[in-house]
């Protein structure tokens, strides 16, 4: 099994952060992937069909923001690849509104925008990661050539909250967009599938995600006090509203155990 993320190629990096890939896994109890909030919507190709929340997935999948923690499971040896999508790609690439897909996803076959035509075939007949990917790169150059929407100004806007997810800049954003708050909160309800705080809060909680996966900290109140948390009560109920796990729970549970 090799497991890793790669950046993107220039020629996709307007739209996608990053690429995970899982090659060659071997399944001998059922794999579960926890599917937690990371502000991206996601392309994600398996080899084998999935369960996704406990209901059948096809290969080829494409999932809208999460906001509720569920899991993927997997039955079969598998490869895995995951295109995490800047948030205004789902309106710009496949034609679809942000808010349809929020905690939901959809089999590509099923999209008439997708244009996948026989993409999900060429990537079954390919053993290799590599090959794979030069597949998915192609097939999103493909869509980025043919886009009809430019949600650039709301993936501007969401880059700025990004930036800067643990400070109070959302009225420097809005007004950035020349809009009312009523229009920059529709705005990004309506092309990123939520609003405008929770995205912010998503970003927190991330940052602060990635510093406990890396081990990052002496204390768990050392990442709540780190990412602008009140305290680490307040840092607690976010993960866990996040996750359904406390951050304590989290390490215990994804500390290898010898």
């Amino acid at each position: 099994m090799n497991s890793f993320y790669k950046t993107p190629d220039d020629s996709i990096k307007e739209y996608v952060k990053s690429i995970l890939v899982i090659e060659d896994f071997k399944v001998t109890n059922p794999f579960t992937l926890p599917l937690f909030a990371n502000g991206c919507p996601t392309l994600l190709f398996q080899t084998k069909k999935v369960l996704v929340n406990k209901q059948s997935s096809g290969h080829f999948t494409l999932f809208g923001q999460t906001i509720k923690p569920g899991a993927l499971t997997i039955y079969e040896d598998f490869t895995l690849i995951a295109y995490f999508l800047k948030p205004h790609s789902l309106v710009t690439l496949f034609d679809v509104a942000g808010n349809e897909l929020s905690d939901t996803h959809v089999d590509l076959d099923l999209l008439k925008s997708a244009n996948h035509n026989d993409v999900e075939d060429q990537l079954l007949n390919f053993t290799s990661a590599d090959d794979m990917i030069a597949i998915l790169n192609k097939y999103i150059s493909d869509l980025i050539h043919k886009k009809k929407t430019d949600a650039s100004k709301i993936g501007n806007a969401a880059t700025l909250i990004e930036k800067n997810s643990i400070g109070d800049n959302l009225k420097t954003v809005q007004k950035d967009l020349c809009v009312t708050e009523k229009t920059f909160q529709r705005m990004f309800e309506t092309n990123v599938g939520i609003s405008p705080r929770l995205y912010k809060r998503i970003y927190q909680f991330n940052r602060a995600f990635q510093q406990l996966n890396s081990r990052n900290f002496l204390k768990l109140s050392d990442i709540a006090y780190e990412n602008s948390y009140a305290d680490q009560s307040h840092y607690t109920r976010t993960f866990k509203e996040f996750t359904n796990l406390t951050p304590k729970q989290y390490v215990e549970f994804s500390t290898p155990r010898t």
